[in-house]
């Protein structure tokens, strides 16, 4: 999958990334959308994934996989940071 089908959490009002992912499934009539996180945004993520799947689209989508990791890089102060990230695959249901 391209990243297209992608909602990547960050710092915007929480409504603009349900609107984001309820539009992906509405207009351009996609199978799956992944909504990406990382950090402190991670529970924003899963946030997003239910109110979308549940309050908008009428659970008409269910999520089909909840996918973690972590990555390690050198911040500027040049100490090694470990941040956590997700991806939650929403499908539509058949």
């Amino acid at each position: 999958m391209t990243d297209d089908n992608s909602v990547f959490i960050g710092n915007k009002p929480f409504m603009n990334y349900v609107t984001a992912v309820v539009m992906q499934f509405t207009t351009k009539n996609v199978p799956e959308v992944i909504v990406k996180a990382r950090g402190k945004f991670i529970s924003r993520a899963v946030d997003v994934a239910e109110v979308a799947a549940k309050r908008f689209l009428d659970s008409n989508v269910e999520v089909k996989d909840i996918s973690i990791s972590s990555e390690e890089f050198t911040n500027k102060e040049g100490r090694d940071i470990r941040v956590s990230n997700i991806e939650i695959t929403l499908n539509k249901k058949q």
